[in-house]
């Protein structure tokens, strides 16, 4: 409200009138008040500078730190990769490879020598970690070190060098061909995804974590000594481990269960699952000095791609993650057997394989229910015009009349869904039903299946669609096909029931929320009586 102005000679008479009173309008009283309230704006003006320049200081100062901690790797080496459009890590779907490398080199010398994995080393920690678009579901899907997978070409973008691609090599290996970006190919190649971040750990990176959450509580059913290995020494029962403990619960080999990798592998995955819960009860995704102090922690000694290498996009991921429920929070192992060859390694077990990429390509929530659908899958092709009425009900081709030989009839199945060994289901479908003159080749990825047929097979490709459902509409007539060809696009990547999504039973090994549990030592690692 203005402050009234004095008439003029209004109190001139009045004895009691002090100075200021009795001054005239135009001027010192007004004249006065102006510059005290100019003064007060002038200092809290230059506080608010002074705030803001500190906190922009500070801010600029946090982002050179981190920038100057971390190293920065190609996301895929690939040879001839292509690339891809940028992913928005505060919305899209999100798939984050997180690597834990053997290396000896540099920090890490105290583990052993630069001859024992030297330059890149090896990645004997594998975890796929997948974040719905709706930030309800988190997926962790372990792969085994020992696995037996093809190995693509890839360029070391350091020396220039490519390495030869492997029509089976061991994938753990991938990430001495040139860094990280390697694996994120291999793992490519070997679920059809398109991998958006990855990030490198070494030793150090992981004890500084464990240090700066300050400890992650573990359980055991037995004391453990292996000292003469991982180094790693519990008393039976709880224990919270930080720093070199810590880390040798995460390296040890031959303290858990049948004290095989993947024993090591369902450690991992205990660990993981408490410190996620630790990081959630202490609230820390959502106080950003100690997210900050966590980011400065760990990539000190952290390998993280360019798209990752930056505040807001740390910041972004920790947001989504602070909310998901920890019964979301999924852990696998990627379904594997015993490789034929030597039972030492592994390789993957079809078709529960394929079944699990493809339920994350869609982005199904393997803990029950499903998510929005993921953007790593093709786009689908445009929807047609509504149906009549009269024409609602679905088209399924239903079985022919006319009598032949099926083992006779030439079928075709192409794999266009760009999961290796996708045919190999539903060929095994398809001789069961008598088809056994059947081919399988690969071909370039598309998003319709479809089933072409020759001249005098429609009544075959009839009833190829009605043994695994699929739409009569599917079915396209074609001169230059003998036979009938069996088009698999990414709309069938999974099971055998075209339009379903199978997953395999007991996929996930367990959920974040799962803290009553301790592990079972195996009884080699008991401590000396």
């Amino acid at each position: 409200m203005a402050r009234r102005r004095t008439r003029p000679g209004a109190d001139a008479g009045h004895q009691g009138s002090s100075r200021a009173e009795a001054a005239p309008a135009s001027t010192g009283r007004h004249f006065r008040a102006r510059r005290r309230t100019a003064l007060w704006l002038k200092i809290t003006a230059a506080a608010v500078a002074f705030v803001v320049v500190g906190a922009v200081a500070v801010g600029g100062f946090m982002v050179m730190r981190l920038q100057s901690n971390v190293q920065v790797g190609e996301l895929n080496l690939a040879d001839g990769a292509s690339t891809k459009a940028g992913v928005d890590n505060s919305k899209d779907d999100l798939q984050i490879l997180i690597l834990g490398s053997d290396t000896r080199d540099g920090a890490n010398g105290a583990y052993g020598t630069s001859a024992d994995a030297s330059g890149e080393g090896h990645s004997d920690v594998m975890m796929l970690m997948n974040i719905s678009k709706d930030n309800k579901q988190v997926s962790v899907v372990s792969f085994p070190r020992d696995l037996m997978v093809p190995l693509p070409a890839c360029k070391d973008p350091k020396s220039g060098q490519t390495y030869p691609a492997q029509a089976l090599g061991q994938l753990n290996t991938a990430l001495n061909n040139g860094g990280p970006g390697c694996t994120v190919a291999a793992i490519n190649q070997l679920t059809g995804l398109n991998i958006d971040h990855f990030m490198l750990a070494d030793f150090t990176a992981v004890k500084d974590l464990s240090n700066v959450i300050g400890g992650v509580e573990v359980c055991v059913d037995h004391s453990v000594n292996d000292v003469n290995g991982s180094g790693l020494v519990l008393p039976a029962g709880k224990s919270l481990v930080q720093g070199e403990q810590a880390l040798a619960f995460l390296r040890t080999r031959h303290s858990f269960g049948d004290a095989s990798d993947i024993a090591r592998i369902q450690a991992q995955q205990y660990f993981l699952g408490s410190m996620i819960r630790k990081v959630k009860s202490d609230k820390t995704l959502s106080d950003l000095p100690k997210v900050y102090n966590i980011a400065d922690a760990i990539t000190k000694n952290l390998t993280i791609d360019s798209g990752l290498a930056n505040i807001p996009a740390m910041v972004a991921i920790a947001n989504r993650l602070k909310n998901v429920d920890l019964a979301k929070v999924a852990f696998i192992t990627a379904p594997w057997v015993p490789f034929p060859a030597d039972p030492n390694r592994n390789v993957l077990s079809q078709p529960a394989a394929n079944d699990l990429f493809t339920a994350l390509h869609n982005g199904t929530d393997l803990t029950g229910g499903s998510t929005a659908g993921a953007s790593t899958s093709p786009p689908a092709p445009p929807a047609p015009a509504p149906p009549s009425a009269a024409a609602q009900a679905p088209t399924v081709a239903a079985p022919s009349a006319a009598a032949y030989d099926r083992s006779i009839q030439p079928i075709t199945v192409v794999n266009a869904t760009g999961i290796p060994d996708r045919t190999t289901e539903l060929a095994a479908a398809l001789q069961g039903a008598g088809y056994t003159d059947l081919l399988q080749t690969p071909a370039s990825t598309t998003a319709t299946t479809t089933i072409g047929y020759g001249e005098g097979f429609q009544d075959v490709a009839t009833d190829v669609a009605a043994l695994f459902g699929i739409p009569a509409s599917a079915l396209v007539a074609s001169t230059g096909i003998n036979g009938v060809r069996l088009n698999i696009g990414t709309d069938f990547a999974s099971g055998t029931t075209f339009g379903k999504t199978v997953l395999p039973p007991n996929i996930v090994a367990s959920t974040a929320d799962q803290s009553g549990k301790c592990l079972t030592v195996n009884p080699d690692m008991y401590p000396p009586n």
